[in-house]
């Protein structure tokens, strides 16, 4: 080989590295740009995560708030809803004796009835 033809054969293989590196730094650029994408996604979703987070643990503060105030509310409530039931249950029963004290005074009238019946068609 003649020194012009090592010449061109160096200058070729030398503009091959040259390409190949370039193509190498290029496909190296698109990876960072690929990777700082994902890393913006990334952190972007966790900001979302974290926020909701952060709406369900106040969501569940007032939860457990309103449900201390309607504990209490029930608490409240109890004493006046056994009274109520108290009274419901004097009630049926008074309601009961007067159904007794109504059958035996409607038999009793009935009775009474039969017998002026009887002396008025004198049998």
């Amino acid at each position: 080989m003649t020194a012009p033809e090592i010449d061109a054969a160096v200058h070729k293989q030398l503009g091959e590295l040259v390409a190949g590196m370039r193509s190498l730094q290029e496909a190296n650029r698109r990876l960072e740009d690929m990777m700082r994408r994902s890393d913006d996604k990334s952190e972007e979703s966790r900001s979302r995560v974290h926020r909701r987070m952060d709406e369900t643990i106040d969501r569940i503060g007032k939860l457990e708030t309103t449900i201390v105030t309607v504990q209490e509310d029930i608490s409240e409530m109890k004493p006046v809803t056994d009274d109520v039931k108290r009274w419901k249950l004097m009630g049926l029963g008074a309601l009961g004796m007067i159904g007794i004290a109504g059958i035996a005074l409607g038999v009793s009238f009935a009775d009474a009835l039969k017998r002026i019946a009887l002396v008025v068609l004198g049998k």
